[in-house]
Protein backbone atom coordinates (compact mmCIF):
# COMPACT_ATOMS: atom_id res chain seq x y z
CA UNK A 1 0.00 0.00 0.00
CA UNK A 2 1.27 3.37 -0.73
CA UNK A 3 0.35 6.64 1.25
CA UNK A 4 0.52 9.51 -0.89
CA UNK A 5 2.37 13.03 0.69
CA UNK A 6 3.14 11.09 3.14
CA UNK A 7 6.88 9.39 3.94
CA UNK A 8 5.25 7.27 6.65
CA UNK A 9 1.86 5.47 7.41
CA UNK A 10 -0.39 7.13 9.46
CA UNK A 11 -1.02 5.81 12.69
CA UNK A 12 -3.48 3.26 13.73
CA UNK A 13 -5.93 3.87 16.03
CA UNK A 14 -8.29 1.80 18.43
CA UNK A 15 -10.94 2.51 16.14
CA UNK A 16 -9.30 0.69 13.19
CA UNK A 17 -7.91 -2.36 14.87
CA UNK A 18 -12.04 -2.47 16.19
CA UNK A 19 -13.17 -2.58 12.28
CA UNK A 20 -10.78 -5.41 11.66
CA UNK A 21 -11.46 -7.62 14.49
CA UNK A 22 -15.11 -7.28 13.28
CA UNK A 23 -14.39 -7.85 9.10
CA UNK A 24 -11.97 -11.24 10.84
CA UNK A 25 -15.22 -12.35 12.87
CA UNK A 26 -17.25 -12.02 10.26
CA UNK A 27 -14.98 -13.45 7.79
CA UNK A 28 -15.15 -16.81 10.78
CA UNK A 29 -18.98 -17.04 10.50
CA UNK A 30 -19.07 -16.46 6.70
CA UNK A 31 -16.39 -19.82 6.77
CA UNK A 32 -19.02 -21.72 9.11
CA UNK A 33 -21.62 -21.23 6.95
CA UNK A 34 -20.25 -22.76 4.12
CA UNK A 35 -18.72 -25.84 6.25
CA UNK A 36 -22.72 -25.99 7.37
CA UNK A 37 -23.41 -26.99 3.66
CA UNK A 38 -20.94 -28.90 3.66
CA UNK A 39 -22.10 -30.98 6.73
CA UNK A 40 -25.59 -30.80 5.07
CA UNK A 41 -24.69 -32.73 2.05
CA UNK A 42 -23.19 -34.92 4.14
CA UNK A 43 -19.60 -34.48 3.05
CA UNK A 44 -15.79 -32.79 4.06
CA UNK A 45 -13.41 -30.28 2.62
CA UNK A 46 -11.48 -33.52 0.88
CA UNK A 47 -14.33 -36.32 0.98
CA UNK A 48 -14.32 -38.12 -2.68
CA UNK A 49 -17.01 -36.20 -5.27
CA UNK A 50 -16.83 -39.40 -7.55
CA UNK A 51 -18.41 -42.81 -6.69
CA UNK A 52 -16.17 -46.21 -6.94
CA UNK A 53 -16.26 -46.44 -10.51
CA UNK A 54 -14.89 -43.00 -11.14
CA UNK A 55 -18.30 -41.22 -12.05
CA UNK A 56 -19.79 -37.74 -10.35
CA UNK A 57 -21.98 -38.99 -7.08
CA UNK A 58 -25.70 -38.41 -7.39
CA UNK A 59 -26.19 -38.49 -4.23
CA UNK A 60 -25.11 -34.80 -3.56
CA UNK A 61 -25.61 -31.14 -4.68
CA UNK A 62 -22.20 -31.25 -6.70
CA UNK A 63 -21.96 -27.68 -7.60
CA UNK A 64 -22.74 -26.60 -4.37
CA UNK A 65 -19.92 -28.42 -2.06
CA UNK A 66 -17.57 -27.16 -4.75
CA UNK A 67 -18.73 -23.57 -4.61
CA UNK A 68 -18.62 -24.07 -0.63
CA UNK A 69 -14.98 -25.64 -1.07
CA UNK A 70 -13.91 -23.14 -3.19
CA UNK A 71 -15.45 -20.18 -0.87
CA UNK A 72 -13.92 -21.99 2.90
CA UNK A 73 -10.36 -21.97 0.53
CA UNK A 74 -10.44 -17.99 -0.35
CA UNK A 75 -12.14 -17.19 3.01
CA UNK A 76 -9.15 -19.21 5.23
CA UNK A 77 -6.50 -16.79 2.69
CA UNK A 78 -8.29 -13.53 4.14
CA UNK A 79 -8.62 -14.91 7.30
CA UNK A 80 -4.70 -15.57 7.26
CA UNK A 81 -4.10 -11.96 6.02
CA UNK A 82 -6.49 -10.15 8.09
CA UNK A 83 -4.65 -11.67 11.76
CA UNK A 84 -1.32 -10.52 9.98
CA UNK A 85 -3.17 -7.28 9.87
CA UNK A 86 -5.00 -7.37 13.05
CA UNK A 87 -1.56 -8.39 14.88
CA UNK A 88 0.70 -5.30 13.04
CA UNK A 89 -2.16 -3.06 14.30
CA UNK A 90 -2.14 -4.47 18.05
CA UNK A 91 2.15 -3.99 17.86
CA UNK A 92 1.87 -0.47 16.42
CA UNK A 93 -0.28 0.58 19.25
CA UNK A 94 1.50 -1.13 22.12
CA UNK A 95 4.57 0.13 20.62
CA UNK A 96 3.15 4.22 20.54
CA UNK A 97 1.96 3.39 24.03
CA UNK A 98 4.74 2.90 25.29
CA UNK A 99 6.46 5.64 23.55
CA UNK A 100 4.35 7.83 24.82
CA UNK A 101 4.30 6.18 28.38
CA UNK A 102 8.84 6.69 28.35
CA UNK A 103 7.83 10.78 26.65
CA UNK A 104 4.91 11.37 29.77
CA UNK A 105 7.93 9.61 32.20
CA UNK A 106 10.87 11.96 30.37
CA UNK A 107 8.36 15.61 30.65
CA UNK A 108 7.24 14.41 34.37
CA UNK A 109 11.01 14.09 35.50
CA UNK A 110 11.67 17.70 33.39
CA UNK A 111 9.04 19.19 35.56
CA UNK A 112 10.00 17.81 38.58
CA UNK A 113 13.41 19.34 37.61
CA UNK A 114 12.20 22.49 36.74
CA UNK A 115 10.30 22.76 40.19
CA UNK A 116 13.78 21.87 42.47
CA UNK A 117 15.50 24.39 40.27
CA UNK A 118 13.31 27.46 41.07
CA UNK A 119 13.17 26.09 45.25
CA UNK A 120 15.44 28.36 47.27
CA UNK A 121 18.51 27.03 47.99
CA UNK A 122 18.37 25.71 51.78
CA UNK A 123 20.70 26.90 54.38
CA UNK A 124 20.11 24.73 57.23
CA UNK A 125 19.18 20.86 57.72
CA UNK A 126 17.84 19.52 60.68
CA UNK A 127 19.53 16.75 61.94
CA UNK A 128 17.87 15.42 64.81
CA UNK A 129 13.94 15.81 66.25
CA UNK A 130 12.92 14.67 69.90
CA UNK A 131 9.53 12.94 70.06
CA UNK A 132 6.75 15.23 71.83
CA UNK A 133 8.72 18.22 71.29
CA UNK A 134 7.00 21.44 69.14
CA UNK A 135 9.20 20.53 66.64
CA UNK A 136 8.12 16.94 66.11
CA UNK A 137 4.16 18.21 66.53
CA UNK A 138 4.46 20.69 63.84
CA UNK A 139 5.83 17.86 61.93
CA UNK A 140 9.58 18.60 60.99
CA UNK A 141 11.79 15.87 60.64
CA UNK A 142 15.16 14.53 60.61
CA UNK A 143 16.67 15.46 57.33
CA UNK A 144 14.27 18.07 56.36
CA UNK A 145 16.73 21.29 54.76
CA UNK A 146 15.43 24.30 55.39
CA UNK A 147 14.48 27.40 53.33
CA UNK A 148 12.53 30.00 55.23
CA UNK A 149 11.92 29.59 59.36
CA UNK A 150 10.06 33.02 60.51
CA UNK A 151 12.07 36.05 59.20
CA UNK A 152 14.91 34.22 58.08
CA UNK A 153 15.39 33.01 54.62
CA UNK A 154 17.73 31.98 52.24
CA UNK A 155 18.67 35.77 51.17
CA UNK A 156 18.96 36.85 54.93
CA UNK A 157 20.31 34.13 56.75
CA UNK A 158 23.92 34.42 58.24
CA UNK A 159 24.52 32.28 60.78
CA UNK A 160 21.98 30.06 63.47
CA UNK A 161 22.13 33.17 65.98
CA UNK A 162 19.37 34.20 63.27
CA UNK A 163 16.64 30.92 63.74
CA UNK A 164 17.91 31.19 67.67
CA UNK A 165 16.87 35.34 67.71
CA UNK A 166 13.45 34.46 65.54
CA UNK A 167 12.59 31.52 67.64
CA UNK A 168 13.12 33.65 70.79
CA UNK A 169 11.22 36.51 69.94
CA UNK A 170 8.15 34.15 68.45
CA UNK A 171 7.39 32.25 71.66
CA UNK A 172 4.09 30.90 72.09
CA UNK A 173 3.08 32.43 68.08
CA UNK A 174 3.46 30.47 65.59
CA UNK A 175 6.30 30.53 63.27
CA UNK A 176 5.84 29.67 59.01
CA UNK A 177 8.24 27.16 58.73
CA UNK A 178 9.38 25.82 54.75
CA UNK A 179 11.78 22.95 54.09
CA UNK A 180 13.23 20.98 51.17
CA UNK A 181 12.10 16.96 51.24
CA UNK A 182 12.38 14.62 49.14
CA UNK A 183 12.69 17.35 46.43
CA UNK A 184 9.87 19.16 47.01
CA UNK A 185 8.46 21.97 49.31
CA UNK A 186 6.58 21.22 52.42
CA UNK A 187 5.50 24.10 54.72
CA UNK A 188 4.34 23.98 58.17
CA UNK A 189 3.69 26.03 61.42
CA UNK A 190 5.80 25.74 64.25
CA UNK A 191 5.12 27.31 67.39
CA UNK A 192 8.16 27.72 69.96
CA UNK A 193 7.25 27.10 73.82
CA UNK A 194 8.11 25.35 76.96
CA UNK A 195 7.51 21.78 76.99
CA UNK A 196 9.16 18.58 78.96
CA UNK A 197 12.30 18.68 77.32
CA UNK A 198 15.50 21.33 76.55
CA UNK A 199 14.64 24.92 74.42
CA UNK A 200 11.87 25.91 73.06
CA UNK A 201 11.55 23.53 69.76
CA UNK A 202 12.99 20.28 70.28
CA UNK A 203 15.10 19.40 67.43
CA UNK A 204 18.55 20.21 66.82
CA UNK A 205 19.38 22.82 63.35
CA UNK A 206 22.87 22.88 61.47
CA UNK A 207 24.07 25.10 58.78
CA UNK A 208 24.46 24.02 55.45
CA UNK A 209 27.75 25.00 54.55
CA UNK A 210 27.41 27.32 51.11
Amino acid sequence: MIWENSTEAPEITMEEVRNLIKKKDEIEEQIKAYHDVLEDQGVGLQTPLVDEEGFPRADVNLYQIRNARHNISCLQNDHKAIMVEIEEALHKLHAREKAKRAQDEVEAQAEAMDVQVTLPTPFARVDAVTQGSPASGAGLKVGDEVIEFGSVTTNNFQNLQNIASAVQHSEGKPLRVAVIRSGQKVQMSLTPQRWSGRGLLGCNIVPIPR
